[in-house]
């Protein structure tokens, strides 16, 4: 059931018994173009794109609390056909992604496609918004943008779930892209989402130290529940990212590549869904299970 407008949201939709987030995210669009394009020397199609979207879907969300759909390449289609198991929540991506000579996703404006109540009422539980942080760029707009997407998503009784990522800046100043995912946290971390969704602290290669910090300090600066995601942090290494984000406030994961990457260029994309990704993700569900557990509960 959809929330009330203006109501407190149900989290619990999202989350697996235990209280933690264990979410899959297939939304990536060009990005997923190119991983499909490096083993392959023919164009890769949309087609192929929505087919791989569909089969990850298919064979993942039994293990999965929610899944994070889009609708250029998959979202339509996986309601038609029910796609999403039940008991796993449906989140939408609406984001509208926009290119650059040199980088996939320069700037992100809300998707005015992406109908909050059409959604709502096709069974979609939750709106995510990616949001660029760049240290050179006015916070003013994009200040607005969380506030206009949070406001879109509680008119119309769904879950808001933001996703700032640190972005190199356009003037070509050096940066540290750790400093902007704190200071990201910091500047949009309070503007009323419902759950934020955040880079691993030094993308998961520092001592377990130093990424406990990093944690900490987005636990200081967000005011909802917040989980981690894996793009950046190579996939061995994610579920440890997993373990030491919750140990300092974290509630879980929403990921996509720390499950399904390795399954891109093999011989048979089916089998490698069912057998590695179906493990992968079924293990870092347990973990934080345990990990929520040890806490004391979910955040």
């Amino acid at each position: 059931m959809a929330i009330t407008a203006g109501s407190a949201p149900d989290l619990s939709r999202l989350t697996r018994p235990s209280g933690a987030f264990a979410m899959l995210a297939v939304d990536q669009r060009e990005a997923l173009r190119a991983m499909f394009a490096e083993p392959q020397d023919e164009p890769v199609t949309d087609e192929q794109i929505t087919d791989f979207k569909l089969a990850a879907t298919r064979q993942l969300t039994p293990h999965a609390s929610a899944v994070l759909l889009d609708k250029q390449f998959v979202l339509d289609r996986a309601i038609e056909q029910s796609a999403v198991a039940p008991g796993c929540a449906l989140i939408a991506a609406a984001d509208y992604f926009i290119g650059s000579d040199d980088e996939i996703v320069a700037d992100v404006h809300i998707d005015e496609s992406v109908d909050p109540e059409h959604y709502r009422d096709q069974g979609v539980a939750a709106l995510k918004l990616l949001v660029l942080w760049r240290p050179d760029e006015d916070p003013g707009p994009r200040i607005a943008m969380v506030r206009r997407f949070v406001q879109r998503c509680r008119a119309a009784g769904l879950i808001s779930i933001i996703e700032p990522v640190s972005r190199a800046p356009r003037d070509g100043r050096q940066w540290d892209h750790n400093a902007g995912v704190l200071a990201a946290a910091a500047e949009l971390g309070s503007l009323g989402a419902d759950l934020y969704k955040a880079e691993v602290p030094l993308h998961g290669k520092g001592t377990d130290d130093e990424i406990r910090r990093g944690c900490a300090t987005i636990t200081e600066s967000v005011s909802s529940p917040w989980v981690v995601l894996s793009s950046g942090v190579p996939q061995d290494d994610f579920p440890r990212a997993v373990r030491l984000a919750v140990a300092e406030g974290a509630s879980g994961f929403l990921a996509g590549r720390a499950v399904w990457r390795g399954c891109i260029g093999t011989p048979d994309v089916d089998a490698a869904l069912r057998d590695d990704a179906t493990k992968r993700l079924r293990s870092l569900a347990e973990m934080v299970d345990e990990a929520v557990a040890a806490r004391g509960g979910a955040r």
